[in-house]
């Protein structure tokens, strides 16, 4: 997929992330200039020089922004310094996310509210905001298409009492992607979510740690008998933002390793 994207910009949204990381590499191994943004520093700058140097194209082909996502002028300065860096937005990575553990019972109304504002509303609010720009951009531009990409969880399908606002969170995400997929399609504009599941990430790291038995029982009930890479969910986000997938929009395209067909894993992890 090499320089497949070349030309393109894209906002990359939990850049402090493995996933968020992971992808935004990988457009940037794709030709895209791209835009890294995390709440405070996280060490966006570091990550932005390594990816230039990684990929010898400059530094001017990533840049970085913090800014934190529940707050509306963040939003507009993100977008802002977007299209100052780069002219332009083609592109919207939703890979900022946080799976907080928490049963229905136990589950206060202020952190249900907290899971659904992190993982849904704040999406919502960048989206909305990044589709309208992409909106007048076409409008000076006929041949213009626009991608926006969700990264969400098979929690959304796989029913964990200990994961409650997160799994209804992501169902929540799984079904705004779809309906913002239709709001936005006669504007050339195509949205799809990556879920992932048995996908190493940095909470799952942790629940290794805790839970030395967790790493079997995972590869037992994951059908390609492993556990996912960062890398592999990014090629997925990728493929989902390039030309590649011109004719996909509406779609939660699993990287799972196979979960989502067998029976669920009864453990909080994803």
């Amino acid at each position: 997929m090499a320089e497949k994207l070349l030309g393109k910009s894209a906002i990359v949204t939990g850049a402090d992330t493995d996933v968020g990381r992971a992808a935004a590499a990988r457009l940037v191994g794709a030709g895209a200039r791209v835009m890294l943004a995390a709440p405070g520093d996280c060490k966006l700058a570091e990550t932005a020089k390594q990816m230039s140097k990684g990929n010898g194209n400059g530094d001017s082909h990533v840049a970085h922004f913090c800014c934190n996502l529940d707050e509306k002028l963040s939003v507009n300065n993100l977008i802002a310094a977007t299209q100052e860096a780069y002219g332009r937005v083609d592109i919207l990575v939703n890979a900022a996310r946080r799976s907080q553990p928490g049963a229905f019972l136990d589950m206060k109304p202020a952190e249900f509210d907290e899971s659904f504002d992190i993982n849904v509303r704040n999406v919502f609010v960048l989206a909305q905001a990044v589709a309208k720009k992409m909106i007048h951009q076409a409008e000076s531009d006929e041949a213009f298409t626009g991608a926006i990409v969700n990264v969400t969880s098979i929690a959304a399908q796989r029913t964990v009492p200990e994961l409650f606002g997160y799994s209804v969170a992501c169902a929540a995400l799984d079904q705004m992607t779809r309906s913002m997929a239709a709001s936005l399609a006669e504007h050339c504009i195509r949205v799809n979510a990556v879920a992932l599941g048995s996908v190493m990430t940095s909470t799952l790291r942790e629940a290794l740690k805790e839970r030395s038995e967790l790493r079997e029982e995972m590869v037992r009930v994951t059908p390609l008998g492993r556990i996912g890479e960062a890398d592999e969910a990014a090629n997925a986000i990728c493929y989902l933002a390039s030309s590649e997938a011109s004719f996909v929009t509406g779609q939660i395209l699993a990287v799972d390793g196979g979960r989502l067909v067998l029976d669920p894993l009864a453990s909080p992890v994803r």
